[in-house]
């Protein structure tokens, strides 16, 4: 039978082998083509700008912003909206053709970089994943783009905050081109896949320096996930800019703000405490939002991904902004700098009651690095007096396959003297669990937002110093990561550049690394994936002495290292 379409990008994929048929996120054939077009043509761009600066040429801040939105409407759940991904074909084609008029050299351009749009269909069916016929190559750039869209989206948040970093976008758009090349090797493209880790750690530190600098250091923090008695609007996704002006548009508007997912964290910014209509969070990971914002009973802002096709009930509440975007929902935005008119939400949510509780209590979060770092001194006690064995590193994503609920299982079983640190929307599987704490210190340390997982690496890094050890690999600290879509893809080569091993990842590995690719990634850096809690346990070298008095190898070498320290 024929394919309408392929796509593999995300760990839903279906079969884990790719979605042929319709994504299983919902993206319908057309759509997942024009996102591919859309890709291509972004190459395409990309490959001129490069060719623009090694002719010592700058490249507007506006070109650099347009690459990074087109790349982040391409991820999972971000927009689903085939009007205005194709009006993003158009206006990168213009810009193309202006800069294609300027630049001195065409010769080595690739032909992405020279397509002047005459047939968006045709087109589309020629370009997608399956174009590169050889496994690996196709696996290597596909990795490559997967960890470049998770780099734009964050890009595009420091961008918004009007953080700008041309040596990024710079790399960003010649790693893009050269996912063209048929010149590179596979060699030449894992070389080029590390690299890419190690721009994903510099993005991450310039959103962070962009969110600290605008709202300042996350601090430890206690959230209600309860509700008030007035109408609210609920604030989805990432982008902290958006939130901002949202708060600052609904003062003494009798609307209420809550966070939704990804954006629980803003709570956990001293900015945002200031506006005493910031009611708290509401529901849980980006998956159960069928249910929850039918509950919530006012409107909805996507910032942007995850969106999961919304039902007619609530439809109508639903608004889009930035690279988010669905057929049929309202969409505001405007240019970089300027700020949005939410006034239509905040009109809507006045006439709509106020929402339905569906849990009650709160949830602590805030341990992002400064505050871990305040911490040191009596974390390094506690594990040096044993009361804090291990850490266990449990970043990443949640998602609806059932297979997800052995995260929740791992984190109830796991022995009281270890520490959950986590970031992004995977600690809705156990944050609002009762797992108590150690000498004060909370069981879950939630950094914060799957960006966040940068803290994760710096307090890794200054526990490394702390007990003066020579690997990052000495500590006591074990990574059992899930993943959903790019995002956590650019988290993962960021760890692996910055010397991570043993990372285990699941609930599946990605259907888009061929076979030999995941042989270089588990022969080079111990990439595994999980089997279940109880055998999991025991590879991780979590669980304590056998009645016999022995530990496993794990345990024996952590024991070692912290008492020659």
């Amino acid at each position: 039978m024929e394919q309408k379409m392929f796509c593999y990008q995300c760990q839903e994929t279906a079969g884990c082998k790719g979605c042929t048929a319709c994504g299983v996120c919902g993206k319908q054939p057309e759509v997942a083509a024009m996102q591919d077009l859309l890709v291509y043509v972004t190459k395409g761009l990309s490959a001129l700008t490069t060719q623009f600066r090694a002719e010592g040429q700058a490249v507007d801040k506006a070109v650099n912003h347009l690459i990074s939105v087109n790349l982040f409407i391409t991820i999972t759940n971000a927009n689903f909206d085939l009007d205005s991904i194709t009006a993003k074909v158009t206006d990168t084609l213009a810009v193309k053709e202006e800069l294609l008029g300027q630049v001195q050299n065409k010769e080595s351009l690739p032909e992405a970089a020279l397509w002047n749009g005459s047939d968006y269909t045709e087109k589309a069916k020629t370009v997608g994943v399956l174009a590169t016929e050889n496994e690996d190559i196709r696996s290597l750039r596909e990795l490559i783009t997967y960890g470049l869209k998770g780099l734009a989206a964050y890009t595009k948040h420091a961008n918004a905050l009007l953080n700008d970093d041309e040596e990024l976008d710079a790399f960003l758009q010649s790693a893009l081109a050269k996912t063209l090349d048929d010149s590179l090797s596979v060699d030449d493209l894992v070389a080029l896949t590390l690299e890419v880790g190690k721009y994903g750690v510099q993005g991450m530190a310039d959103l962070d320096a962009a969110n600290t600098t605008a709202y300042g250091n996350p601090e430890i923090t206690t959230v209600d996930i309860g509700v008030r008695k007035n109408p609210a609007i609920l604030i989805s996704g990432h982008d902290l800019k958006d939130l901002e002006m949202l708060l600052e548009q609904t003062k003494d508007t009798g609307v209420d703000v809550y966070t939704h997912s990804e954006m629980l964290p803003a709570h956990y910014y001293p900015f945002f405490k200031k506006y005493p209509h910031f009611a708290g969070n509401y529901g849980n990971a980006w998956w159960k939002q069928k249910e929850e914002f039918e509950s919530f009973n006012g409107p909805v802002l996507m910032t942007t991904n995850c969106i999961v096709p919304p039902k007619d009930s609530y439809k109508d509440r639903l608004w889009t902004t930035g690279a988010a975007g669905y057929p049929g929902c309202k969409h505001i935005d405007a240019p970089y700098g300027e700020v949005k008119d939410f006034s239509p939400i905040i009109e809507q949510a006045k006439k709509c009651p106020p929402p339905t509780e569906i849990e009650t209590g709160s949830v602590i979060g805030g341990f992002a690095h400064e505050q871990v770092f305040a911490l040191a001194d009596t974390v390094v006690e506690a594990v040096k007096s044993g009361a804090i064995r291990k850490f266990v590193v449990m970043a990443g994503c949640d998602g609806r396959a059932k297979s997800r609920s052995y995260y929740r299982e791992f984190a109830e079983k796991l022995p009281k003297d270890t520490v959950i640190l986590t970031a992004g929307c995977a600690k809705y599987k156990y944050i609002k669990l009762n797992l108590g704490g150690i000498g004060g210190i909370p069981r879950v340390l939630d950094a914060g937002q799957c960006n966040d997982s940068y803290s994760l690496a710096l307090i890794a890094l200054k526990l490394k110093e702390v007990f003066g050890l020579d690997d990052v690999n000495d500590l006591p600290i074990v990574y059992n990561i899930s993943w959903y879509e790019q995002k956590a893809v650019i988290v993962l080569l960021a760890l692996l550049y910055l010397g991570v091993k043993n990372i285990h990842l699941g609930p599946t590995l990605p259907a888009f690394l061929s076979p030999n690719v995941a042989k270089v990634l588990v022969d080079s850096f111990g990439i595994a994936g999980i089997t279940n809690v109880d055998d999991d346990m025991r590879i991780f070298g979590l669980l304590h002495a056998k009645k016999d008095g022995t530990y496993t190898p794990d345990e024996i070498r952590a024991k070692l290292i912290l008492q020659n320290k």
